[in-house]
């Protein structure tokens, strides 16, 4: 089965959800990106997985093929949205949440506001505690909105991203136009999406039902402040810290990313 054969979009609200279902033998796992990507960047990630369970991607709203611009950028509409999936897809069964940066904040919502849904929950490079900041948000907004689109080619794009692992991602994620290649998400819809993950959710966290493994990266975006308060808040969570990688440890730490995700799933044993 190739990638192309397995997409198809699911709908909800007036809002196309593009779905990947690899397939594979065993319990269902789902797969969330980050901000500014999509289910393209987690493939690999997929693929190391679908020996032992069966795998499913999302492009959530506002990324990749998903609705580009939807009206509604909460974080319970992203919740919702996963839902969806799991109930159209998963029907009778719990799946595990595996989520990246913004995509372990919904994938940690989800689990928080349906654990009935979820077997257990995978953080890589995510928090709960939200930023202080207001101006963090506006900042990725004008990072996005600068990028001098279209872009001639993928060289031209990398001339101006640069070379970190993220970059990889976002080339490759770029749509060919017939005025060059372009972004699969508007600046606009990512300083809102993100402004609602820094708003602080604490008290869902400390609350977390769900079996759940916070990932860190040895170059990632958090303080030990910041992962200590993580799991100092909620004691019964697992904690694995990787000796490398940045906060985007799953494409620039691949092999001990995924030694990690297997082990802490149990595919290891």
């Amino acid at each position: 089965m190739t990638e192309e054969d397995s997409a198809f979009v699911l709908s909800r609200g007036g809002v196309s959800i593009a779905v990947t279902d690899l397939g594979g033998e065993g319990p269902p796992v789902l797969l969330l990106h980050g901000l500014a990507g999509s289910s393209r960047e987690l493939m690999p990630t997929a693929e190391a997985l679908r020996d032992s369970c069966r795998v499913l991607l999302i492009d959530q709203r506002g990324h990749g093929q998903s609705t580009r611009r939807p009206a509604d950028l909460s974080r319970n509409a992203f919740v919702l949205d996963i839902v969806h999936v799991m109930e159209e897809l998963t029907p009778g069964q719990r799946c595990t949440l595996i989520g990246q940066s913004m995509g372990a904040h919904t994938a940690f919502l989800t689990a928080a506001a349906r654990p009935d849904l979820v077997e257990r929950l995978v953080m890589l490079e995510g928090h709960v505690a939200g930023s202080e900041d207001a101006g963090e948000a506006e900042s990725l907004g004008r990072f996005f909105a600068s990028w001098p689109t279209p872009f001639a080619d993928e060289a031209a794009a990398r001339d101006v991203l640069g070379d970190d692992s993220i970059v990889d991602a976002w080339v490759a994620d770029l749509e060919v136009t017939p005025g060059g290649l372009v972004p699969r998400f508007d600046a606009d819809v990512m300083e809102r999406t993100i402004a609602a993950v820094h708003q602080p959710r604490c008290a869902e966290w400390e609350a977390l039902e769900v079996p759940t493994v916070a990932i860190f990266a040895e170059r990632g975006m958090f303080s030990a402040g910041d992962k200590d308060e993580l799991i100092e808040r909620r004691p019964a969570t697992t904690r694995v810290d990787l000796t490398a990688g940045s906060h985007d440890a799953h494409l620039d730490a691949f092999d001990e990313w995924i030694k990690a995700l297997r082990d802490c799933l149990g595919f290891n044993v």
